[in-house]
């Protein structure tokens, strides 16, 4: 029996928290040879992520200062007269708008990327850990972003089902 009130009390002792067995690890020689191989793919990776990042800024201001002659594009596409002044310029709009958003999405990874692969070299420069766990925080924000975004895209994909089943529906029901 238990010399408590209680029973079927838990008995009470010291909470003493364990040290992580990573924090006793080390970099091998290994690890720092992969690392330091991986360094300047990893700021030519950053480096393409920033210039397609701009292309498609780029891409969006052309959209969107072009949008009032994408509206009289769209006259020449037969059945579409008299909708092409709102769809064109809409469509513009839409694809500026678009593509500002894609080139944001494409920028953080690429700098997470960049800085991931700069903090590496200069750890290997200058042999500061400062510089070594400010490189592994970039690495984390790259997948916890990348994450992030899996997440919104698996949460929109039912969305965007049931909008096409929508469509596809309205559509069908036009040509009976």
């Amino acid at each position: 029996m238990s010399d408590s009130s209680f029973p079927y009390e838990s008995p009470e002792q010291e909470i003493v928290p364990e040290r992580p067995q990573a924090a006793r690890a080390y970099l091998s020689d290994t690890m720092l040879r992969y690392l330091r191989e991986a360094s300047p793919w990893l700021r030519f990776l950053g480096i393409l992520g920033f210039i397609g990042s701009g292309f498609m800024a780029l891409f969006s201001l052309v959209f969107l200062a072009f949008s009032g002659a994408m509206s009289r594009l769209w006259d020449y596409i037969p059945g579409m007269y008299e909708y092409g002044s709102s769809l064109g310029s809409s469509y513009g709009v839409l694809m500026g708008i678009l593509y500002i958003g894609m080139a944001l999405l494409y920028f953080f990874p690429a700098l997470f990327t960049f800085n991931f692969g700069s903090k590496l070299s200069g750890y290997f420069q200058s042999g500061s850990v400062q510089e070594l766990e400010t490189a592994f925080a970039n690495n984390k924000s790259l997948w916890k972003f990348k994450g992030i975004l899996a997440i919104i895209s698996l949460a929109t994909i039912p969305v965007a089902i049931i909008i096409f089943i929508i469509a596809a529906v309205a559509v069908a029901a036009n040509f009976m």
